[in-house]
């Protein structure tokens, strides 16, 4: 059993770079300065124990770049909290582009878009290969939105390879049954779809949600509207490729809701793109309801966050939980992490069940 993780990105983008930051941030740190985070210790590892042994990505900004300078190179416009990233000896590699580029995106300015780069692109053989070459524990897959094949692309890699696949977009395949069942068959843990942030729209529309719920409030209509400007939200501009986030959005929040509301009286989703916002995502989300007597009601909330670090804030459980079910024998669709760091997992939970999940899975009285 390894004490180090050693862990594989695809996509490295905003959310990348805050994973990265983050796992420098917290080293050398005690327990009790470990603020920020859900979990501190996941069966023994501590968020410093994760290491990046192998990147890909398809901008020339970033190909060939040590994984250091990739990070913070554009379109990249997270928040640098931690600048001094030594050098890491991991050279990004040219991924397959597959579908994991939009269209519209070509019409924007560099600055904030890809430069598609040139280099020969990885194979599947290739990846896989690699991925055994630097005995990869983990993979996080970080490809934009809407770039089904690619995700697939990744998934099949890590089933060939024998190594855990974290699925951080809303592409269905850790919660596909079919995918579900492979990871199983091969024993290879799998947690997905679709990353639930820390402390994002969507857990705190379920959690006013459950609220609503619990307190015997009947829900009759709700939106949720987001915008930011990292390239996320633009390559979301593109409606074609927000079929399965629009889903997963929505599916997160009606779970919980246990009474049809009527299609037309939910709408969850990104909005807009807004530049000067960068990594900045803001949220609106508004429920309305009838409490005693059937007297109209309603709740609206604003939320402002840097989107990225608090996806890194979920991811960086989701890796640990990965690695613990493999030293562990433990295969396929991971119930209990998936649950609560994703929106659309294999099997959802109310958050507060779901947590509890994961502290008995972390304790050895859960398999998965």
């Amino acid at each position: 059993m390894s004490r180090k993780i050693r862990l594989a990105i695809v996509g490295v983008g905003n959310c990348a770079s805050s994973l990265v930051q983050g796992i420098y941030y917290y080293q050398g740190k005690s327990e009790a300065e470990y603020r920020g985070l859900m979990f501190a210790d996941i069966g023994g590892y501590k968020p410093s124990d994760i290491e990046v042994v192998c990147a890909w990505d398809i901008d020339a900004r970033k190909v060939g770049k040590d994984l250091s300078e990739a990070i913070f190179a554009p379109p990249n416009c997270t928040t640098v909290f931690y600048p001094n990233i030594p050098k890491t000896g991991v050279t990004v590699r040219m991924g397959k582009v597959l579908d994991g580029v939009a269209r519209h995106m070509k019409g924007y300015p560099s600055e904030r878009t890809f430069v598609l780069a040139t280099q020969k692109e990885d194979e599947l053989e290739d990846v896989v290969a690699c991925l055994r070459d630097v005995q990869a524990d983990v993979l996080i897959s970080y490809v934009p939105v809407g770039s089904e094949e690619a995700s697939r692309f990744y998934a099949e890699a890590c089933l060939r390879a024998g190594v855990a696949f974290i699925n951080a977009m809303p592409t269905f395949i850790v919660s596909d049954p079919e995918w579900g069942a492979r990871f199983e068959k091969e024993g290879i843990p799998a947690v997905g779809d679709d990353i639930k942030s820390q402390l994002g729209a969507t857990i705190l529309h379920r959690t006013l949600v459950q609220l609503f719920v619990d307190r015997g409030i009947p829900i009759k209509r709700t939106y949720q509207l987001n915008f930011g400007g990292n390239t996320d939200f633009l390559n979301m501009l593109e409606r074609e490729r927000l079929s399965t986030k629009k889903v997963s959005k929505t599916e997160a929040v009606t779970s919980l809701i246990p009474y049809d509301i009527g299609w037309e009286n939910i709408h969850i989703g990104p909005s807009d793109w807004v530049p000067w916002l960068k990594d900045k995502k803001i949220a609106y989300i508004r429920i309305e309801g009838e409490h005693f007597g059937g007297v109209p009601m309603s709740v609206e909330v604003k939320l402002e966050v840097e989107d990225s670090p608090n996806s890194a804030g979920s991811a960086i459980d989701a890796i640990r939980c990965a690695k613990l079910a493999k030293d562990r024998g433990i295969g396929g669709p991971l119930t209990s992490i998936s649950a609560y760091t994703m929106k659309h997992p294999p099997k959802q939970f109310p958050d507060h069940i779901a947590r509890q999940m994961v502290l008995e899975f972390i304790e050895g009285k859960r398999d998965r």
